[in-house]
């Protein structure tokens, strides 16, 4: 597993506004299970990630929805 990957799963994630909103939704009440979900999406769309990936790169991010996200979701991420 690569940050590569992660990258362009959250770049996928992102040009699907209604995915990005339900994840969002599903962060604020069950952190784990929309991190889970990101995971399986990564195995269905050919870009494996590991959970700690995707924390690590939603912490890299400057932009202020994904700071908002990691805050609304922190606590299970």
């Amino acid at each position: 597993m690569t940050s590569d990957n992660a990258s362009a799963l959250y770049e996928r994630i992102q040009q699907d506004q209604a995915l990005t909103q339900e994840l969002f939704r599903q962060a604020l009440q069950d952190p784990q299970g929309a991190l889970a979900r990101i995971v399986a999406i990564g195995e269905s769309l050919g870009l494996p990630v590991t959970a700690e990936e995707v924390k690590r790169h939603l912490a890299s991010q400057e932009d202020g929805a994904s700071k908002q996200w990691l805050l609304k979701a922190r606590g299970g991420l």
